[in-house]
């Protein structure tokens, strides 16, 4: 099992779609790196020498923020919008969606609240 960026990437999938279990790395970042890095998009992880490994994990290193420093730089983009009392930073604060959603109905997912169905009225009659 190979580890790049504090992640185990599985061995049986293709290189494309294995650096994808890489936080901040997606599919079309997996395939320029892959490019960049001369590594062919139809190996899979198993295949990888140890040398294309290591040129991918220092091809990570030096240009992009994965993992701990890029939910840590999100983490304190949001904490800055929260102190200067911006909008997005009182959305943040409020647990609201951010972006100019609307809120009357959807933003379940935010807000938290469960559908409640309502009822007829009556009350069920009790089977003997």
């Amino acid at each position: 099992m190979v580890r790049i960026a504090g992640v185990n990437l599985p061995d049986n999938k293709k290189v494309e779609f294995s650096l994808a279990y890489i936080y901040g790395v997606g599919r079309p970042l997996a395939r320029k790196i892959a490019r960049e890095e001369h590594i062919s998009l139809d190996k899979r992880m198993s295949e990888l020498k140890p040398e294309e490994i290591n040129r991918v994990q220092k091809y990570l290193e030096r240009h992009i923020p994965v993992e701990g420093a890029l939910r840590r730089g999100i983490a304190m983009n949001i904490k800055r919008l929260k102190e200067i009392g911006s909008w997005r930073g009182l959305r943040h604060m409020r647990g609201l969606p951010v972006r100019g959603q609307r809120t009357k109905t959807n933003s379940r997912t935010r807000r938290g609240n469960v559908r409640k169905t309502m009822m007829s009225g009556k009350r069920a009659l009790e089977k003997k």
